[in-house]
């Protein structure tokens, strides 16, 4: 099975839409929903009819916006009580003795908080969990991830391991475009992180009994086009019995931000730029064209 999948649905009304659209003339088959948006109920209600036909997912988030625990987690946040910490800020913090703590203790609060928040919209008894531009796999948040699945209990069916098969895009490399320096860097990057995690909690992730994914979105993020991802698909299917899996999680970001009213309301600098930008439309035609717009 491929699960198409969107990063995102909930930030904003419009956003959302373009997004679902995407399930209703596309191959989309999964969402991930963004806790901490005041949005998220209207976004979630207007899918109520087609939300058991989605692979839906916690999208923790620490990145935009405000925190749902708002100044009780003051080290998250700036003066303007937005998220205000960088990806590289957080990974140092890991390995700082003491301050670790501290943050540690304050991201529970959050994840635990977001979790709760979106226990609603998930489908059956269990929850699916990634992260917002893959915070979720910085050690410190992570480890706090495990602390609350193992203080509430919950039941995990799905944590996104964002770990990426580079030689699906060595084989690809003569059909694909837009592989860019940085994306190169996040993925080896992410795949350290997916590597520590999985060693760190072997044990625990065992008995979560997780679905086992591959994955691909990262090396060609901002870029996952029609032409890119129709030229990775046959690879990555011949690649998925070598690594023995069954499945694989192709991620997008087709929901573009366009309404002024909107933009103005993202508080990332980087989640301005990227999801403003023209890409969106076109990661958005990909999943159409890739169902031969499919209508459901």
């Amino acid at each position: 099975m491929i699960e198409y999948h969107a990063d995102d649905y909930g930030l904003f009304p419009e956003q959302s839409r373009h997004i679902i659209d995407c399930y209703r003339t596309g191959v989309l088959n999964g969402i991930s929903i963004m806790p901490n948006s005041p949005y998220l109920k209207e976004c979630m209600d207007e899918i109520a009819d087609i939300r058991g036909k989605l692979l839906v997912t916690v999208h923790l988030n620490i990145v935009e916006g405000k925190p749902l625990m708002g100044d009780k987690v003051p080290r998250l946040i700036d003066k303007l009580g937005n998220f205000n910490d960088s990806f590289v800020k957080l990974f140092f913090i890991s390995y700082i003795p003491v301050l670790r703590l501290f943050y540690r203790r304050e991201l529970r609060k959050e994840i635990a908080a977001q979790i709760n928040a979106c226990e609603p919209y998930m489908n059956g008894d269990s929850f699916r969990i990634d992260g917002h531009v893959h915070y979720h796999m910085i050690p410190v948040v992570f480890d706090a991830l495990m602390d609350v699945i193992k203080e509430k209990e919950l039941k995990v069916s799905y944590i996104r391991f964002p770990r990426e098969e580079i030689s699906v895009y060595q084989q690809a490399k003569k059909n694909i475009k837009d592989v860019k320096l940085l994306n190169i860097v996040k993925v080896m990057v992410l795949n350290c992180l997916v590597r520590r995690n999985q060693r760190k909690y072997a044990e625990e992730i065992a008995g979560m009994n997780l679905e086992r994914k591959m994955f691909m979105g990262v090396m060609l993020s901002g870029h996952m086009f029609y032409e890119n991802v129709k030229a990775l698909l046959p690879i990555a299917a011949d690649t998925l019995a070598d690594k023995g899996f069954n499945e694989i999680e192709v991620l997008f970001h087709p929901g573009d931000v366009s309404l002024e009213t909107d933009i103005i309301q993202l508080t990332s600098k980087d989640d301005r730029e990227f999801l403003t930008s023209s890409n969106r439309l076109k990661e958005a035609e990909a999943l159409k064209k890739l169902g031969s717009n499919l209508k459901r």
